[in-house]
């Protein structure tokens, strides 16, 4: 029979404190945040009322390797690499179809004020006025879609890196409107030669 010794189960027990410790409440009912171990990226999950939606930090020097791969100019590559980004998913855990307008959501800063985020649309309207026809990385921004069906890309809010904001996200689900508030999240930090 094989017998743990005493330095054994406290190193486990440390190992799973720094674990769990790696994932904790914001402080917000069914809210959770956690921190990716090898990068130190933060990821926001919450779930109710039928909604599902993830946030994940999108660090500026991911945007600019991104974009700059898919030949996109420098000025289309700086619009979004300056701003907040959130790696989004959303997801319909509803038993029927849910829907959701990014024009309806708002972010607040630290400093208090309410500001809309800048749609799929906006950006497409932006791009194209340019003479650039790439449209997929920017989240859908007027979709309904299926039970159990989910969708993603970026959400963009004009903050600087590393800033902190709240998220007030508004979806349907049977002519129900539904709100949440996701406070406290953390834009991405800037690569040092952005400082």
């Amino acid at each position: 029979m094989h017998r743990e010794s005493s330095t054994t189960g406290y190193s486990c027990y440390v190992l799973l404190m720094l674990v769990c410790a790696q994932v904790a409440s914001a402080g917000d009912a069914g809210l959770v945040v956690s921190v990716e171990a090898g990068s130190g990226l933060k990821h926001w999950k919450y779930e109710g009322d039928g909604l599902g939606i993830e946030l994940m930090q999108v660090p500026p020097d991911f945007i600019r390797a991104s974009y700059a791969a898919r030949g996109l100019p420098k000025s289309v590559i700086e619009a979004v690499a300056t701003r907040c980004v959130f790696g989004t998913i959303v997801r319909n855990l509803a038993g029927q179809p849910l829907s959701y307008r990014v024009a309806d959501w708002r972010y607040t800063t630290a400093a208090g004020i309410e500001r809309p985020i800048k749609t799929k649309s906006e950006w497409l309207a932006e791009w194209h006025a340019m003479g650039v026809r790439f449209s997929w990385s920017i989240l859908a921004d007027d979709p309904t879609f299926a039970v159990g069906d989910w969708i993603q890309g970026f959400t963009t809010m004009a903050e600087p890196h590393g800033s902190r904001l709240s998220l007030k996200v508004v979806w349907s689900i049977g002519g129900i409107l539904h709100a949440k508030v996701l406070p406290d999240l953390e834009c991405a930090a800037a690569p040092a030669m952005d400082d």
